[in-house]
């Protein structure tokens, strides 16, 4: 498996992200297809929050101390317990892409790094550094999926136009 790889692309993303999220009105930032679904705001904090909560800290704990319990996370309590909704998107934004940095950073500095590491989950069976690294990366693919989603939605709710023409989404 090639590593580097794919702690490189976790560093290329930082701009995929930065070029998606930026310059986002407020309006589009807020607006949601569906009351249940998130808007982009909430995309943004849960970013945030899985970078430093739950990627970087549980590959740092299954390389470090893997026989101790995961530290706790609460992905979709937070949106509401953090109140997503009422954070300043901007701030997050920044606050997140410092967050992915500081992750790739640290990435970069690990030497001689037992990927195959494992913290032995209950439900899961064997979670190694590997399994969180790779996982990390696809959270970043499924997160670019939802955000161009939910600006292609925004796009056909705003101008209420027939994007079939663009292609079959």
């Amino acid at each position: 498996m090639n590593y580097i790889a794919i702690i490189n692309q976790l560093s290329k993303n930082k701009a995929v992200f930065k070029d998606l999220l930026s310059v986002v009105d407020e309006d589009m930032a807020l607006w949601k297809p569906t009351p249940e679904k998130w808007c982009l705001l909430e995309v943004v904090c849960h970013l945030y929050d899985e970078e430093r909560e739950d990627f970087r800290a549980r590959t740092k704990h299954v390389l470090e101390i893997p026989t101790a319990p995961l530290p706790s996370i609460n992905p979709q309590g937070w949106v509401t317990l953090r109140n997503y909704i009422g954070q300043d998107y901007n701030q997050k934004l920044n606050c997140f892409l410092n967050e992915r940095e500081q992750s790739v950073q640290w990435l970069n500095s690990l030497k001689n790094v037992n990927w195959q590491n494992a913290y032995e989950h209950s439900k899961f069976g064997d979670m190694t550094a590997q399994m969180f690294l790779c996982n990390w990366l696809a959270h970043d693919y499924f997160h670019i999926r939802q955000i161009n989603r939910l600006k292609y939605q925004y796009l056909k709710y705003l101008t209420s136009e027939d994007l079939q023409y663009a292609g079959n989404w």
